[in-house]
């Protein structure tokens, strides 16, 4: 079975056995993701196919990964609805891995 992690400054801040894969990108489901760890960021960004992403900064310990990860709160086409509310990281802010 797959399993996906995300691990910052230690923690493990994500982990399921259930993830969507998509473009390169781990998007883990909602429930499996500590979001106490996130504050939040202004930045939003748009993709023609998900939709209008919004990010968070993700905070361990006193250290901040600024805007490391993002989610679409509303999806757009039938093809990105799978991914709605699902987070993903930047895996060069946040430690990603799955098989």
């Amino acid at each position: 079975m797959p399993h996906a992690t995300a691990t910052f400054n230690g923690k493990i801040i994500a982990e399921t056995d259930a993830y969507e894969f998509v473009e390169g990108n781990v998007y883990f489901p909602p429930s499996s993701v500590d979001k106490s760890v996130f504050t939040p960021s202004e930045l939003h960004t748009f993709c023609p196919w998900k939709g209008t992403a919004s990010y968070s900064n993700v905070v361990v310990d006193g250290k901040e990964a600024k805007d490391a990860a993002w989610y679409y709160p509303e999806a757009i086409t039938e093809r990105a609805m799978g991914l709605k509310d699902h987070v993903a990281f930047y895996k060069s802010k946040v430690d990603v891995k799955y098989e």
